[in-house]
C-alpha cells in the first residue's frame, strides 16, 4: 500500500527582495552579514527544521527531520549564478510544466567583501527539510578559485538520471570530490520535470530486456526511497484497457509479457471488475496494475540532490557546457569543462547525462552525431476538477504496435487534477513547448536527418492526425471518449506540455536501449568522459536502477575502487 497520501511544497522568496521587504514566503538561505569574513573551507552548521502543516487529504504530518545547514566559499572567477532555488509550485497556483517568474534567482553582492552569493533550500515541506545552501564567490582569491574547481567526477546533466548517479557514486565512494553542472537555473527543469509522473511497473518491455529488469527493479526501489525519505506518493494504479476485440488479442500478448516480466501484482480483469476499479470507464478486458503510481518526479530530484549535496557533493546551475578540452599543465586534473560564459571546472573524470542535448554533448568530444535527439512534445488536456472525481487512477489504452507511443492517457497528479493525453508532434526546439518555440538552426538540423525524413514517411498519417489533434481539441476528446464517455469538450482545458527525448538511428528507428560512447583516440578526452546518450523510458521509475548501473560502469571504466 502507499504512504499516507501526502504531498510536499516548497515556499519560495525573491532572492533580490529578501533584504528590503519581509514576506509571507520563506526566505531560502541565510544571507552572510555583510561584515562576516569570508569562510577558506566549508562549514557546516547543523539547524533542526520542523515538520510543515497537515493538509487536507493529501499531506500528513510528518516527523521532524534534523537538517544541515553548509555554507561555502567556492570562488568562481566571474559566475554569477552557481545554485540554484528547488522549488515546488503551490498547489492549485499553476499547472506542473509551466515555467514561473521566480526560476532563475540572481545572486547579491556583499557590498564589503565584493562577494556574489546565491542562496538555495532544498525539498521541504510537510515531511521533511532539507538544508540550506549558500555558495559564494571571490573573484579576487585566485588560490581558492583554482582548488575549488577541481573534482574527480563532473557529472555534466541535472536531469532526474545524472542527479540519481551522481548521488549513487558519491555514496559508494565518499571520499571523492563530485560535482553536478546543469545549464538551467534549477534542476530536473525539462524532461524529469515535464512528464505525467507516473510510477511504471514494467508491463510493456520485452521480457528479459535490460529496459524490463530496470524498470520493475526501479518500481521496488522507488517506493523503498519515498517511504525512507517520506516523498509524497499515491499508489492509484493503473488499467489497461481493451475496447474491441482486437484490442483484446493485444491485450493478452501484454498480459503474457508482464508475467514474464514479474510485473508485482497484475491482474487480467472483466467489464465487471472494470467498473468496480474505474466505476466510469468502459471496456471488455483491461490489465489490472495495483503497484503503478503516481508521483513529483522533478520534487524526487531535488530530494537526490539533497542526498547528493549532504555527502559532499556541489552543485552548479546556469552553467551551459560549452567545450571540454584538455588542460596539459594538470596531469590530475586533464580535462577543462568550459561554460558558455567562459567559467571552467577540471576533473579527472566526466559523465554525461544530457538528456535532450546529450548527442551535442557527445560529439563535442568527438563521438558521432548518431544517435540522434529528435525532440517529440506531448501536450495535454487539463480536466475540469468538477470531473477528476471520475478518474481514480491511471487508464491507458492498449498500444498500437504499429505506432512507436503509448497513446493518450488518464493520468491524476499529486494535486488532485487530472491529465489527460499527451499527444506528440515534432517541437521545433529541443525545449520547444509550444508551437511558438522555434529554434531555426535546431529545426533545420532535424529536419535534414535521414532518420527523421525516414521515421515520418512510414508513419505519415499517424502523425498528420497526431497534429489535427493538437489544433482541434474534439479530436483528442473523441480518443478519450472510447474509455469515459461521460467527459466531453467543455469539460477539457489546453494543460502543460513536455518534450520528449527520441533516439532515432539513420534508418529512423527508434532507438530503444542504452547506448554509452567514449570519443575516439587515447586522449583524455576519449578515455575520461563518459557519455549517456540515451535512457529510454521510463528513465525517472528506472532512475534508481540506472544509478546502480551507471555507478557500476563508471567504476570500471574510471578504474574507481580498483
Amino acid at each position: 500500500m502507499s504512504s499516507a497520501d501526502k504531498n510536499s511544497e516548497v515556499e519560495v522568496e525573491n532572492v533580490a527582495a529578501a533584504e528590503e521587504k519581509a514576506e509571507t514566503k520563506e526566505v531560502k538561505g541565510v544571507k552572510r552579514p555583510a561584515d562576516e569574513k569570508t569562510p577558506e573551507s566549508k562549514k557546516v552548521k547543523k539547524d533542526e527544521n520542523g515538520a510543515g502543516e497537515e493538509e487536507e487529504d493529501v499531506e500528513d504530518e510528518g516527523e521532524e527531520l534534523e537538517g544541515e545547514d553548509e555554507e561555502y566559499d567556492l570562488p568562481y572567477g566571474d559566475e554569477e549564478d552557481i545554485e540554484a532555488e528547488d522549488e515546488e509550485e503551490e498547489e492549485g497556483d499553476e499547472v506542473e510544466g509551466e515555467e514561473d517568474d521566480e526560476d532563475a534567482k540572481k545572486p547579491q553582492r556583499n557590498e564589503t567583501t565584493g562577494m556574489r552569493c546565491v542562496r538555495e533550500r532544498a525539498p521541504s515541506g510537510g515531511h521533511r527539510e532539507g538544508k540550506e545552501d549558500k555558495i559564494c564567490f571571490n573573484p579576487s582569491n585566485t588560490n581558492d578559485r583554482r582548488r575549488a574547481r577541481n573534482y574527480d567526477i563532473v557529472v555534466v546533466g541535472g536531469g532526474i538520471v545524472g542527479t540519481a548517479s551522481a548521488r549513487e557514486i558519491l555514496l559508494r565512494h565518499p571520499t571523492l570530490k563530485i560535482a553536478i553542472v546543469e545549464k538551467e537555473p534549477k534542476l530536473a527543469f525539462h524532461q524529469s520535470g515535464h512528464n505525467s509522473g507516473v510510477i511504471h511497473a514494467g508491463i510493456y518491455y520485452k521480457p528479459g530486456s535490460l529496459k524490463a529488469k530496470l524498470c520493475v527493479e526501479g518500481l521496488h526501489l522507488s517506493y523503498k526511497y519515498f517511504d525512507e525519505k517520506n516523498v509524497p506518493y499515491k499508489k492509484v494504479g493503473k488499467l489497461i484497457v481493451a475496447t474491441n476485440a482486437v484490442e483484446v488479442e493485444r491485450l493478452n500478448d501484454l498480459y503474457q509479457r508482464s508475467l514474464a516480466n514479474n510485473v508485482p501484482g497484475v491482474q487480467m480483469v472483466d467489464e465487471s471488475k472494470i467498473k468496480e476499479i474505474e466505476p466510469y470507464c468502459k471496456g471488455l478486458k483491461a490489465i489490472w496494475s495495483p503497484h503503478t503510481g503516481i508521483v513529483d518526479w522533478g520534487l524526487v530530484t531535488q530530494y537526490y540532490s539533497r542526498d547528493f549535496k549532504a555527502a559532499g557533493g556541489d552543485v552548479y546551475v546556469n552553467f551551459k557546457v560549452s567545450k571540454f578540452t584538455e588542460a596539459p599543465d594538470n596531469l590530475d586534473y586533464p580535462i577543462v569543462v568550459r561554460s558558455e560564459k567562459g567559467d571552467e571546472i577540471r576533473a579527472r573524470n566526466i559523465l554525461t547525462c544530457g538528456g535532450l542535448q546529450s548527442d551535442k554533448l557527445a560529439e563535442m568530444t568527438g563521438c558521432p552525431s548518431v544517435p540522434k535527439i529528435v525532440p517529440f512534445r506531448g501536450e495535454y488536456l487539463l480536466l475540469n476538477p468538477d470531473k477528476c472525481h471520475m478518474v481514480r487512477g491511471n487508464i491507458y489504452p492498449v498500444p498500437d504496435p504499429r505506432f512507436p507511443f503509448l497513446g493518450v492517457h488518464f493520468t491524476p497528479r499529486m494535486d488532485g487534477s487530472v491529465w489527460l493525453g499527451p499527444n506528440a508532434v515534432l517541437a521545433f526546439r529541443r525545449e520547444g513547448y509550444k508551437w511558438s518555440d522555434i529554434n531555426v538552426p535546431e529545426l533545420i538540423d532535424a529536419l535534414r536527418f535521414p532518420g527523421l525524413i525516414k521515421m515520418a514517411s512510414k508513419f505519415i498519417g499517424a502523425g498528420i492526425m497526431e497534429i489535427a489533434r493538437s489544433a482541434i481539441i474534439p479530436l483528442q476528446v473523441r480518443e478519450l471518449q472510447k474509455f469515459i464517455p461521460d467527459i466531453h469538450e467543455y469539460d477539457v482545458a489546453r494543460g502543460p506540455a513536455g518534450v520528449r527525448a527520441q533516439a532515432l538511428d539513420n534508418d529512423g528507428n527508434l532507438v530503444d536501449d542504452f547506448v554509452f560512447d567514449h570519443g575516439k583516440g587515447n586522449s583524455a578526452l576519449s578515455k575520461n568522459i563518459l557519455h549517456c546518450r540515451n535512457a529510454p523510458s521510463p528513465g525517472a521509475t528506472s532512475s534508481l536502477s540506472i544509478a546502480k548501473m551507471i555507478a557500476d560502469k563508471i567504476e570500471d571504466e574510471f578504474h574507481i575502487g580498483k
